[in-house]
């Protein structure tokens, strides 16, 4: 959420924030029209509640005098601002609602490292890792290995859940079981994470923390009968785990790790990577989430990244770093990294890992604060997210990298202790 008195102060820099991301900036007049409204509504309700007490004081002290009259054409009155009291009330609590869900829907600012553009065709590469395999025979996509040893099934899948769900059997189900525990072991052991089990369900209030809602409630699965929410990514309870909280500058940066399935409607994505495993509404992943202090969030940004990029380097996958340009930023993020993998079955890179620093953003909804060693002022801390890595699309890029001629493919040499087992199938 961004500042209310940024808005106040300085709309233009908010609409220009907007302009770079391709978003509307009506807004931006709506939000300081209903602001003005909220404010003169308190100031009149604040008037008049010094008017009801002049008028008690008066009330009392004319009874005394035996001023009988004078004293109940007073109480009259208080009778009447006591009304117009409720009134505005009521009004205030409508205006400070409809103020709230106007913040909530916009986005964050974007960093001024960003590069500017409209959409992801202008992001940015950073750099590369390893090259991509050239295969002397016809590689085949995942979406053929995978059923072609009755490991992969979609049919069946589809017949238990709908489209974009997916069952393995045997040796990839292990796979998918061993990069869950490579992953966590890597950032728990070499880089210092603390892994962390979270619920799947949260409550509303929660998923508002994070910027899913109200904003993208049609992307979330929803419990009605609970008003529970199914979580896109464990960065939803992760991020949350402080809300309310306030933490001591000498505990930051607090740097965790979990492992959960998500799940995704992917309403707004129809048509796009039908075949096989990259779009899925039900995935494993796991997820880094850092909270850190204002001075040295970007930084920490750059190091998160490289936590993530270690994974892939392990599992030896050819990719490259990309900064998203401001038209392709997701909501919360004031930077982002994406991390894309080469697949041989699209011939390109595609998004493994997206590494974001949301800067306050979710602080500032989620009430987070650390108390300042320097001065012990309390201010709003800074948290950072990335996936370390998307699991099922790192197992997508070992089917599809690591395949041989005779249509077996090999494990990586990190995974095989995890596995038991050296190829596929």
């Amino acid at each position: 959420m961004i500042d209310i008195k940024l808005i106040r102060q300085n709309p233009d820099i908010v609409k220009d924030a907007l302009r770079k991301r391709g978003e509307s900036m009506n807004i931006i007049d709506d939000i300081l029209r209903v602001d003005g409204e909220w404010r003169d509504t308190i100031t009149k309700i604040n008037e008049l509640r010094a008017r009801r007490n002049e008028i008690s004081k008066s009330v009392a002290r004319l009874k005394k005098e035996g001023k009988d009259s004078e004293a109940q054409s007073l109480i009259e009155e208080g009778k009447r601002i006591g009304e117009e009291i409720k009134k505005l009330e009521s009004k205030e609590k409508e205006l400070q609602s409809k103020l709230n869900d106007l913040l909530l829907r916009i986005p964050n600012i974007p960093h001024e490292s960003v590069p500017i553009g409209s959409d992801e065709s202008q992001n940015v590469e950073v750099r590369r890792w390893g090259e991509p395999r050239k295969f002397d025979f016809s590689p085949l996509a995942h979406w053929d290995l995978g059923p072609a040893w009755k490991l992969m099934d979609f049919e069946r899948a589809s017949k238990l859940s709908g489209s974009r769900f997916t069952v393995m059997y045997g040796k990839l189900a292990k796979l998918e079981r061993a990069l869950i525990s490579f992953m966590l072991d890597v950032h728990t052991k070499e880089h210092g994470y603390t892994e962390v089990w979270v619920p799947h369900l949260v409550k509303r209030e929660t998923i508002t923390i994070t910027g899913q809602l109200p904003k993208f409630e049609e992307e979330l699965y929803l419990t009605e009968k609970d008003d529970l929410f199914l979580i896109p990514t464990a960065e939803v309870p992760l991020v949350a785990l402080h809300s309310n909280e306030i933490l001591e500058e000498k505990e930051l940066p607090r740097k965790y790790v979990a492992y959960t399935p998500c799940y995704r409607r992917e309403a707004g994505s129809y048509g796009k990577d039908v075949r096989g495993m990259i779009r899925q509404h039900q995935f494993d992943k796991v997820e880094l989430v850092w909270i850190t202090t204002p001075e040295r969030s970007f930084d920490d940004l750059e190091q998160l990244v490289k936590d993530a990029e270690v994974i892939l380097q392990k599992l030896e996958l050819p990719y490259r770093i990309v900064s998203l340009c401001t038209g392709d930023l997701g909501f919360t993020a004031s930077k982002t990294y994406d991390i894309e993998v080469w697949l041989p079955s699209y011939n390109a890179y595609k998004e493994i890992s997206s590494c974001s620093n949301v800067t306050d953003f979710q602080a500032r909804r989620g009430n987070i604060r650390y108390r300042r060693r320097s001065d012990g002022k309390l201010t709003l801390v800074h948290t950072l997210n990335g996936s370390g890595i998307a699991v099922g699309r790192a197992l997508v890029a070992i089917l599809e990298n690591y395949q041989q001629s005779d249509g077996s493919v090999k494990v990586p040499d990190v995974l095989v202790p995890y596995t038991g087992f050296e190829v596929i199938p």
